[in-house]
């Protein structure tokens, strides 16, 4: 599947900008760590993952991480891709745990990226460029900012990968730094 293959799916199924850009968001999250963790020839393999991600989620919010499935496999996406995508769903909608490293890397960064862009539109700069790792973990601690990111999928992603929360977190924050404003 190409980029441009997946992201004609993508907009089939969503049509929110916030969606679309967290998807992108998501896409360059992905691209980063394969380059960053030693996959940088299945760079653009992990970005069409990080892109699809939330294929369903917007049209079927219920369903997420089981649509998906539904959808790519009629299309004749390869499996890896929908073992990929519907793993980020795990313990959540779905019994399909994070395996491969892209997998867990997706889990992780998934919820912190939204996480961290609630906390860029709080600051007064509204850029990434001045954040710092305390910032999100004060924030990380408020149960009640951003509740609809699950802090427990975003330490269980860092678990999984083996890294501090810290670590994660850090490294989040500096690839956000490489690509956005």
């Amino acid at each position: 599947m190409t980029r441009d293959e997946a992201w004609e799916l993508l907009t089939e199924y969503n049509q929110d900008a916030f969606h679309l850009e967290h998807a992108q968001i998501v896409e360059q999250l992905m691209r980063h760590f394969a380059e960053k963790l030693g996959y940088g020839d299945e760079k653009d393999f992990w970005g069409i993952v990080g892109l699809l991600h939330d294929l369903d989620f917007e049209k079927y919010p219920e369903q997420h991480c089981i649509k998906s499935q539904e959808i790519m496999r009629e299309r004749g996406v390869d499996e890896r891709i929908i073992h990929a995508t519907a793993s980020h769903g795990y313990g959540i909608t779905v019994d399909i745990k994070p395996e491969h490293e892209m997998e867990k890397v997706l889990y992780a960064v998934d919820e912190l990226s939204g996480l961290i862009g609630a906390v860029v539109l709080m600051r007064p700069s509204k850029s990434v460029q001045d954040l710092e790792l305390k910032s999100v973990k004060k924030k990380f601690k408020s149960k009640g900012f951003a509740a609809g990111c699950s802090r427990e999928v975003i330490q269980q992603g860092a678990d999984m990968l083996g890294w501090t929360l810290d670590d994660l977190i850090t490294q989040t924050i500096e690839a956000l730094k490489t690509f956005q404003d």
